[in-house]
């Protein structure tokens, strides 16, 4: 339950951000800010959440981040401007990532070192599911009751699952840390590794292309294309099931060619997407804006496994460290870099496909005797 908060928090509403946009008579850049505001604040909160929970415990931080997620929907319900719209996501971001650092901390001292990559897998498919699901429930809300009642839904979804996990969850590391909180050196010792920066930096990349399709497509079916909301929710969906398709190939894949293959084809797979995108950029119809999403989705779930995994491989007892770093990147890098080009003023298509396109230099780098360097190395770890 405590993995369901973050992605429930950013599809759920996503059929109705042009009312938000309209409600607020603001332009839809605005409106997408809510996203990128909330993973911006998923990322930077994971340098703190992550020490935090070993500090004062799971159980204390995922009540904690719960109580605030259920507290900023309800200030998103009463919101009367996109200022304070936009606060109100920026809270629901640290608030969600409290959750998500609580749930796999949990499951990694439940299950040992051994058996925790299994059953982290287990929730990360169920995360892949939410994106087929929630905008099918968000436009039905919408459409009934006004696009508030997602943020209410999100309040009670809060106020439940808190509920539940009160009086049923027990701390698991009871042996809690008495250091401080936040040590810069800690940090510093990974981001000065040139292996941990390049993946890194292809997980923030990979991320961009995903966030700049799910804030860019509301606009483009439903306003351009002149799709309804279960239009949307349809095409919405079979990307979503695309994408956990791909999730599940993936491992197989690794298995077969390694992380070093899967990057090669995932990385060529967006580029040959972004020219796709291009070529069909004046193409006025769902088809000609999904296909090259659809192949997207294929190589960022590649990318993401295959980067995620050897972005932290080298760390061993700093991996929870590497792990927050690497969640910055990938949710407030990804978002501050998507948020600043919509400024530019791009159509949709032409900005998504850009996104695509900035990942390809990095063949390059894995072609080069320093990037295999890396993957000889790390395979070897």
């Amino acid at each position: 339950m405590l993995v369901l908060f973050s992605p429930l928090a950013i599809d759920i509403y996503l059929p109705a951000l042009p009312q938000i946009s309209a409600a607020f008579h603001v332009e839809h850049a605005l409106a997408q800010d809510t996203i990128t505001w909330f993973l911006f604040a998923m990322g930077v909160g994971q340098l703190f959440a992550g020490p935090l929970a070993d500090k004062l415990g799971r159980r204390t931080v995922a009540l904690g981040g719960i109580s605030i997620y259920a507290l900023s929907a309800c200030l998103a319900w009463v919101a009367q401007s996109i200022d304070m719209m936009l606060i109100a996501r920026l809270l629901q971001g640290l608030g969600a990532c409290a959750t998500s650092v609580a749930a796999f901390a949990t499951v990694r001292d439940i299950f040992g070192p051994e058996k925790s990559g299994k059953m982290i897998s287990y929730l990360n498919g169920a995360i892949c599911f939410i994106p087929a699901l929630a905008p099918i429930l968000g436009s039905w809300l919408t459409q009934e009751f006004g696009w508030r009642s997602n943020f209410s839904f999100m309040a009670g979804f809060a106020v439940v699952v808190g509920s539940i996990l009160f009086f049923q969850m027990k701390e698991t590391n009871p042996a809690t840390e008495k250091v401080a909180v936040f040590k810069l050196e800690r940090y510093w010792s990974v981001l000065r590794t040139p292996s941990f920066i390049f993946h890194a930096s292809l997980c923030m990349l990979a991320m961009a292309v995903i966030l700049a399709y799910v804030t860019s497509a509301p606009v483009v079916l439903m306003e351009q294309l002149g799709m309804s909301m279960n239009e949307f929710t349809f095409w919405f969906g079979i990307n979503a099931l695309i994408n956990i398709i791909a999730a599940f190939s993936a491992p197989r894949f690794m298995d077969k060619f390694g992380s070093y293959g899967a990057l090669m084809v995932g990385i060529s797979t967006l580029g040959f997407a972004g020219i796709l995108m291009l070529v069909l950029a004046n193409e006025a119809t769902a088809i000609a804006f999904m296909l090259p999403i659809f192949l997207s989705s294929v190589g960022f779930a590649w990318i993401l496994g295959a980067a995620a995994g050897k972005a932290l491989e080298p760390f061993g007892d700093r991996a929870g460290t590497a792990a927050a770093l690497l969640g910055l990147f990938q949710m407030s890098g990804s978002g501050f870099l998507v948020g600043t080009m919509q400024r530019m003023n791009l159509e949709p298509p032409i900005m998504i496909a850009m996104h695509m396109l900035i990942i390809v230099p990095a063949l390059f780098i894995l072609l080069s005797k320093v990037g295999k360097t890396w993957h000889a190395t790390l395979a070897k770890v």
